[in-house]
């Protein structure tokens, strides 16, 4: 049996970033993203986020590829949220995510910042956040 250790730091948004993950339904959601996942042996250490996207620290298995683990993630928890009608309207993830892997070292790093979102986007939105990542991590391996 193999041996795989990789950390992924995951982030997605809902469709359009649109604040759909109001706080009365929020945790229900990281609930079942974190029920569901163990059912299919996703290990996610922590899952957080607001109303517009959500952080997850994931430990990828040996025999999955990431975009089924995010298919696996992301999709069942979107059915589950129209299944028990908790929106009005029809709730939808954007397709695209961001995944970067994060060194054993950075682990406890990422658990504080994925566990601290409510309190980072009062002083930063989902934009201005992404496009910092982009920009830290597009600039790795270009010189």
């Amino acid at each position: 049996m193999p041996y795989v250790r990789v950390w992924i730091h995951l982030v997605w948004s809902t469709k359009n970033r649109e604040p759909m993950l109001r706080s009365n339904i929020r945790e229900k959601v990281f609930q079942h993203i974190r029920e569901n996942s163990k059912e299919k042996k996703i290990h996610i250490d922590c899952v957080n986020g607001i109303a517009d996207h959500v952080h997850a620290l994931v430990l990828l298995s040996a025999d999955r590829a990431l975009s089924k683990t995010v298919q696996l993630i992301k999709g069942e928890a979107s059915h589950w949220v129209n299944e028990n009608g908790f929106l009005p309207f029809h709730f939808e993830w954007q397709e695209e995510y961001f995944a970067v892997s994060v060194s054993e070292s950075a682990v406890e790093t990422v658990r504080k910042y994925i566990k601290g979102q409510e309190e980072h986007h009062r002083k930063m939105s989902f934009g201005e956040e992404y496009d910092i990542f982009m920009t830290k991590y597009e600039s790795f391996g270009k010189g």
